[in-house]
């Protein structure tokens, strides 16, 4: 049974294997939904610090930031998107997905139930994703180079892409969902070349296609997606050394790049540096210590 491919016509995945289908799907979805937070100038006090927060795992604070943020800034849909990327990071935390292993546990993914969020959670998820769209969609309408509307409207589908993998297991939708956020990232990049946290879309899109057998890899170049793996890292290099907001976040996906690519020393390296300067998240030192002991 062949299996429907990305939006553009005519294009039909044809003995892909599914598992490897699935697997590189919710991949793409995950780390460009939870990793374009792209510095699209220099964002608040109240957003930076939420940010930092959510990388500490202090996820309560972080919403105090935001809904201060939304209340001083209605019409930035910045506010709005970061809500939305609290609640759902705080999910995965719940759900035990924030680790660099989630996605690499080998085969059978596809058989495993879809995440469930809390019911309490998932309005307030759609209605902060509803609010962002919006408040972006005018900001282009009045000027189609808003950088603060391109970077919500790229976050908004990359969410979006991750509630449909992680959440609901409808793998084609969620690529289109981040073919959508590569495509606004890129956009960004275009009119704000030194937004180097940008790169962490084309990073991981180039880095995972770049990664699948040629077969898959020509059918998603055909869908619109990058497929340089040499050229995916060095966007991740890229925004870990240069990048603002994300600068941590690239460094957790060149961690699990490293340890796909069997080079443990330099995760250990990465993982080390994000473990001192986060010291209230207990990801790094656990995924350290697991490293560790798999070395033994």
């Amino acid at each position: 049974m062949p299996t429907k491919g990305l939006s553009k016509p005519g294009c039909t995945l044809y003995r892909i294997p599914r598992r490897r289908w699935t697997n590189l799907s919710a991949w793409l979805v995950f780390s460009v939904g939870t990793g374009c937070m792209a510095s699209a100038g220099v964002l608040p006090n109240s957003l930076e610090r939420g940010f930092q927060l959510l990388y500490n795992l202090d996820f309560g604070r972080a919403q105090e930031q935001f809904s201060a943020y939304q209340d001083q800034h209605p019409d930035d849909p910045m506010g709005a998107v970061s809500e939305a990327s609290g609640l759902l990071f705080s999910e995965l935390n719940r759900l035990g997905v924030l680790s660099v292993h989630f996605f690499d546990r080998g085969p059978g993914f596809e058989s495993k139930p879809a995440l469930s969020m809390d019911p309490s959670i998932r309005p307030r998820f759609e209605s902060a994703l509803q609010r962002a769209e919006a408040l972006a969609r005018r900001r282009l309408q009045s000027e189609g180079k808003d950088r603060r509307a391109l970077l919500a409207v790229t976050l908004v589908n990359g969410l979006r892409g991750d509630y449909s993998a992680l959440f609901e297991h409808r793998y084609t939708l969620a690529l289109r969902y981040t073919r959508e956020a590569t495509s606004c990232a890129r956009n960004l990049l275009a009119i704000c070349p030194d937004c180097y946290d940008a790169y962490i879309a084309t990073g991981i899109s180039g880095y995972l296609i770049g990664s699948v057998s040629a077969p898959l890899r020509w059918v998603l170049r055909i869908g619109g997606f990058p497929a340089s793996k040499k050229q995916g890292l060095a966007d991740l290099e890229l925004v870990a050394e240069r990048g603002h907001y994300l600068a941590p976040y690239a460094r957790i996906l060149l961690a699990l790049a490293e340890i796909r690519e069997k080079n443990p020393s330099r995760a250990r390296q990465l993982l080390t540096e994000l473990r001192d300067e986060f010291p209230d998240n207990p990801l790094f030192p656990r995924e350290l210590a697991r490293l560790n002991t798999e070395a033994h």
